[in-house]
């Protein structure tokens, strides 16, 4: 895939998937905007990647911040053909029961709240250029539960409708919204869900999960003509034919 000339706003981007994503979108050629509310590493990754790179501090949660962010990003190079909801969390890691409410809604805050602020936000810009791609990251989570996981499972299920929703009322309108469920990756969330010790995920080894790079490489694959039968979908990279499309196998 090239690139070129293309704008792309990747949203967790201070590290796992959201860092590899604009790794493997700047070496395509793209401009790469940076979101997230850790500072120092957006700040380094965008000197890393050079000046087609910005990074623009921003809690997705805020929908002032991310209308701002957007402003931003369309000002400095022109349009925003791209957008990749990435940030997500899930701590705190709770049975029901015991569960933080406050804890619990922050987690709806950022995985729900924070892709909507996005995309509301984002859309007009994509549009008066004609379209462009929202890729969102779902998960396994959003088609079944897990346990201790009513929070995140919650939200990457309303996440899915979201994307369907976007889909049903903007493609005729040229904006391709398309899910990716990337399976166990080697992240910093993993190793909090190992840390907590609860359900089978917890148990995994950490040679079960593949690289961050994987999603990475996928999401830019998801930009091209092969992608537009998931349009209104969802894409597993659990699936070989999906891996060996993408280059992976």
């Amino acid at each position: 895939m090239d690139m070129s000339n293309k704008t792309v706003v990747i949203t967790g981007a201070s590290r796992g998937i959201g860092a590899e994503t604009a790794r493997v979108f700047a070496a395509a050629g793209a401009n790469v905007v940076l979101l997230a509310r850790s500072q120092g590493p957006i700040a380094d990754l965008a000197g890393e990647i050079g000046a087609q790179a910005i990074a623009i501090p921003c809690n997705v949660a805020r929908y002032g911040e991310v209308a701002a962010a957007m402003e931003t990003a369309a000002a400095e190079f022109g349009s925003i053909d791209v957008l990749i909801n990435n940030a997500g969390v899930i701590e705190p890691i709770s049975h029901l029961s015991a569960a933080d409410p406050a804890g619990w809604s922050d987690v709806i805050d950022i995985n729900v709240k924070g892709v909507f602020n996005c995309i509301h936000s984002a859309l007009p810009v994509m549009k008066s250029g004609g379209g462009g791609s929202v890729l969102t990251i779902s998960s396994g989570a959003a088609h079944g539960p897990v346990e201790a996981w009513s929070h995140y499972c919650t939200s990457k299920a309303a996440v899915n409708m979201l994307n369907r929703c976007l889909d049903l009322e903007e493609a005729e309108n040229g904006i391709r919204a398309i899910g990716l469920s990337p399976g166990t990756v080697a992240t910093r969330m993993q190793r909090e869900i190992k840390a907590s010790g609860i359900n089978r995920v917890s148990q995994l080894d950490w040679s079960d999960h593949i690289p961050a790079d994987w999603p990475a490489r996928a999401l830019l694959w998801m930009c091209g003509p092969e992608a537009d039968a998931w349009k209104g979908q969802e894409i597993s990279l659990r699936d070989e034919d999906i891996r060996r499309a993408v280059g992976l196998i």
